[in-house]
């Protein structure tokens, strides 16, 4: 073989293998870093201030509110603002949702929040086929107002939507009889897989009503069940539990997810979340 030949090959292998290289090494997780301000419960109304320095220097650029019980929300977003800190969304109880929308939007409207979310559907010991109806009907209406007020609201799923129903679950149930129009999803992804789906086949499933996401993992060895709750301690850091994160950010990213916010209900978030966000930036 001419050398010239040799020369030719070895280029076009080491072209070949650079090229893997810099496609092996792109970044997975590439939007915002957002936080829950649940994660803070214990400290955010009384130290506000200094929470909200935690979390600008943990490189954090959204939080999902609203403010802390007792803290002015015009206030709050001053303080947020200060620190380069959006909200792109907020969550309200559903009682409040559904007996003074009109005070959901003027909240939402405060603190700049183009999302509203709902984390509970209130139910008996065990979540059925009429809370779901009841939901479905709720959720239509709230909906609807907070639309015309260019706000969108979304449930978050909480584990025990995923009981048997007719052909599939009762979250598929509250789905299909939402009006996408109105109503729209935030995946939870510890309680969708605690609750026993797949997260990233649930964002295949239904690729156009999900907005937002919750980046949680559940603790090695948790059993599934549906009762939409577990010890605050199985909250641990992403990558170290059993869900497998490169995949359901790879099914967020393809059904268009733009907001991402770690929610860590652990008593250990503070050493959690920067393990949390060095994980993200490894993908």
């Amino acid at each position: 073989m001419k050398k010239s030949v040799l020369v030719a090959s070895a280029l076009s292998l080491f072209i070949a293998v650079n090229t893997f290289a810099q496609k092996k090494a792109k970044p997975l997780f590439t939007m915002p870093i957002g936080v829950q301000s649940y994660t803070y419960r214990a400290t955010l109304a009384t130290n506000t201030e200094a929470v909200l320095d935690s979390v600008k220097a943990l490189g954090i650029t959204e939080m999902e509110g609203p403010n802390p019980k007792g803290v002015d929300p015009y206030k709050f977003k001053k303080l947020l603002n200060q620190r380069g800190i959006s909200m792109p969304s907020i969550g309200v109880d559903y009682d409040m949702l559904v007996k003074d929308p009109m005070e959901v939007v003027r909240l939402a409207g405060i603190l700049n929040a183009s999302y509203v979310m709902v984390a509970w559907i209130p139910h008996g010991k065990t979540f059925n086929i009429a809370d779901a109806e009841k939901a479905v009907n709720d959720f239509n209406k709230a909906g609807r107002i907070l639309k015309a007020n260019s706000i969108t609201l979304c449930y978050h799923n909480h584990g025990y939507e995923f009981g048997d129903y007719q052909d599939g679950t009762l979250f598929d149930y509250i789905v299909k009889n939402t009006n996408s129009k109105y109503v729209s999803f935030e995946l939870d992804m510890l309680w969708a897989f605690h609750g026993g789906a797949d997260p990233a086949k649930l964002l295949y499933k239904y690729p156009k009503r999900w907005k937002m996401m919750h980046l949680k993992d559940i603790r090695k060895g948790i059993a599934n069940d549906l009762t939409g709750g577990t010890d605050i301690k199985n909250d641990v850091a992403l990558g170290t539990g059993q869900i497998n994160v490169p995949e359901v950010i790879k099914a967020a990213k393809a059904v268009g997810i733009k907001h991402y916010f770690i929610e860590d209900e652990s008593p250990d978030h503070a050493k959690q979340i920067p393990q949390t966000i060095k994980y993200l930036k490894s993908l």
